[in-house]
């Protein structure tokens, strides 16, 4: 994938500059004393020196995409890193004003894109979920650029700082069965991972149950209602429901269309199935 990135760079500048005729090369090595001795043409270095996640970018609440499938099975999906990659952009001649003229050029078409052109994207750059951002010449991206050089063993020169924001998703998506019911136990336990009590204290065992509502009319004309308590059950967009704090038992849902008699369902705590026509 930088490869990719790479050559989407190149690209850009050859079109941007523009660069006719091959009459200056676009190099992505170190820009160090024996590479920079060798060149022989005016020269762009692109040379990407660091890459770390963008943490202001981090998603960590929800930590999962959560889609429900049909068989009652859902699939989890991580939330993907967001990686910044960061370019010094350099120009090398033999003359300043060439230098000079290379790099004002390269500020100019890189300014003019707040993000990668997509019709220069290659395949596996076109998936990204959002246009894939440029960060040109922010200042406190290369801290020590004295450090830089002397790593490079060549005398200093102006650069281009330039940062590449990408979305990558090392991550498998997982797939598994729906989960229906959740048992809480409250007591004084003696063992949290074998979930054994003190003996002679039995614990408080409560349920959360779970289903879906399929109604061939809109929701907002649905009210779904548990009678022994008389509370009425929140639904969401999709139909799907949650009732908590339950002990095991029977326990009746009472259905309400807009325009139809109320419908009652008799349930059981726990159960394999929540689900329900109207």
């Amino acid at each position: 994938m930088f490869n990719d990135l790479d050559e989407t760079l190149r690209q850009l500048f050859i079109r941007e500059l523009p660069i006719k005729n091959g009459e200056v090369d676009i190099a992505f090595d170190q820009p160090k004393r024996e590479w920079s001795a060798r060149l022989n043409r005016p020269t762009l270095n692109i040379f990407l020196y660091e890459l770390h996640e963008n943490k202001k970018l981090r998603q960590t609440r929800p930590m999962w995409d959560v889609e429900r499938n049909n068989g009652g099975t859902v699939t989890k999906r991580r939330k993907p890193l967001r990686v910044d990659l960061n370019y010094l952009i350099t120009a090398w001649a033999t003359d300043p004003e060439d230098e000079h003229s290379l790099l004002s050029r390269s500020l100019m078409a890189l300014n003019r894109y707040p993000h990668l052109p997509e019709d220069l994207l290659p395949e596996s750059l076109q998936n990204q979920p959002v246009p894939i951002p440029i960060m040109v010449g922010q200042e406190e991206e290369l801290r020590n650029p004295a450090d830089f050089w002397g790593a490079m063993d060549n005398e200093w020169r102006p650069g281009i700082p330039c940062i590449i924001t990408l979305v990558l998703d090392p991550y498998h998506p997982v797939t598994g069965p729906l989960v229906r019911t959740r048992e809480l136990r409250i007591g004084e336990s003696i063992d949290p991972l074998s979930r054994q009590f003190t003996e002679g204290s039995e614990p408080d065992i409560f349920w959360t149950i779970g289903g879906t509502l399929h109604s061939d009319q809109p929701l907002e004309d649905v009210l779904m209602t548990l009678v022994e308590r008389g509370v009425e059950v929140p639904l969401q967009p999709e139909g799907r429901f949650a009732i908590g704090n339950l002990k095991a038992g029977n326990y009746t849902l009472e259905i309400s269309v807009k325009g139809r008699k109320p419908r009652r369902h008799k349930i059981t705590v726990p159960a394999a199935d929540y689900d329900f026509e109207v």
